[in-house]
């Protein structure tokens, strides 16, 4: 018997936030195997954790459709359980990944705090992306992974129709549309059909380019987000040098077992 959970993240509250899967496992499957179980997950990832020798864990990503360098809510789900449901006894854990180095999680007295590598932005042409959604295009930048496209206000975040065909022609993980928030410092959404996943509830990962690029415009080192999809979430990021603080809460859903 393999445990599995389900985990609500970047949320208080069960049925908001991402939710994510976590499998345990002894030792790794076949690639097929672990694909096909996210693919039976239909989550926008499930995320597989072997102990590890140099760090405390190993930790892979997979989206519907395919493995993924980075993902940080499943990366928080994957921490909450090891605190909350395996009682992981130290403060941090550990994580070493196929791509994105070394991550950290620290257990905080009320959330968990990840420690990722800061992306950072290099302006686009907004031209090229102007049938992508149903809103006039202010700046246009290009991440390690992802397209960030600036929008006037949160009004146009929360109105913005992606066009999801013409999406999948771009060679992009992903697709964030992004503003200043009103009762936060900025706001998101993220789009991802290529990865299989239409809109992503919360995505941990996009925050690494999100909070480089507000963090310059802002003139913050520390900053509130808030991603707009219909489960929405709550994060606060934090800039430390080239990595980024991103702090949020999670709670477990679902326990069972790989038959």
């Amino acid at each position: 018997m393999i445990p599995l959970y389900q985990v609500d993240a970047f949320t208080k509250k069960k049925y908001k936030g991402n939710p994510a899967g976590v499998c345990l496992l002894e030792k790794w499957l076949d690639d097929n195997e672990l694909q096909a179980i996210a693919t039976e997950m239909n989550l926008s990832e499930t995320a597989f954790l072997v102990k590890g020798e140099q760090s405390d864990y190993h930790l892979r990503w997979f989206t519907p459709n395919t493995e993924v360098r980075l993902c940080g809510h499943a990366t928080l789900a994957s921490a909450h359980v090891l605190f909350a449901e395996m009682g992981f006894d130290k403060e941090e854990i550990i994580f070493s990944t196929q791509e994105a180095g070394e991550l950290r999680v620290l257990k905080m007295s009320h959330s968990y705090q990840m420690n990722f590598p800061l992306d950072k932005s290099n302006k686009l042409k907004t031209q090229e992306f102007e049938n992508l959604i149903n809103q006039k295009i202010h700046k246009a930048y290009k991440g390690t992974d992802d397209l960030l496209l600036i929008v006037k206000d949160q009004s146009a975040v929360k109105e913005c129709m992606p066009n999801l065909v013409e999406m999948k022609k771009h060679n992009f993980r992903a697709v964030i549309i992004s503003s200043v928030g009103d009762k936060r410092d900025f706001v998101s959404r993220v789009f991802a059909p290529n990865c299989g996943i239409d809109e992503d509830p919360v995505t941990g990962s996009a925050h690494t380019l999100l909070a480089e690029y507000w963090s310059k415009v802002l003139g913050k080192t520390e900053m509130l987000a808030s991603q707009l999809s219909d489960r929405n979430g709550e994060l606060k990021c934090i800039i430390k040098g080239d990595r980024v603080l991103i702090e949020g809460n999670a709670i477990t859903v679902i326990k069972g077992e790989l038959i």
